[in-house]
């Protein structure tokens, strides 16, 4: 089975900030693959300027990491502020950030 972790995950697109969601995703059995949303991501191994995956069939460039207790998800800072939480990870969320 596949790992399935809550993630921030944030399109780039040659902006400081872009679109932006927390929701589910799930690991390839490697671990060299992030799937969301119907979208897959392939570590840029420290080459991306402002991310850290490209999506592989589009060539976007996105920021996708681990949730932050403190809400200040987006790389540089603005906590959730434009952020949306998809409605299947709400509880899930709410449960990390108050541990």
């Amino acid at each position: 089975m596949n790992k399935r972790q809550i993630m921030y995950v944030e399109r780039k697109a040659g902006a400081l900030e872009g679109p932006a969601r927390i929701g589910w995703v799930t690991f390839s059995k490697t671990g060299k693959t992030i799937r969301y949303n119907g979208q897959s991501f392939q570590s840029l191994k420290g080459r991306g300027f402002k991310s850290n995956y490209i999506d592989i069939e589009t060539g976007d460039e996105y920021w996708i990491s681990g949730v932050r207790r403190d809400r200040q998800d987006r790389l540089y800072g603005g906590g959730l502020h434009n952020v949306e939480i998809d409605d299947d990870a709400k509880e899930e969320y709410a449960r990390l950030i108050q541990r």
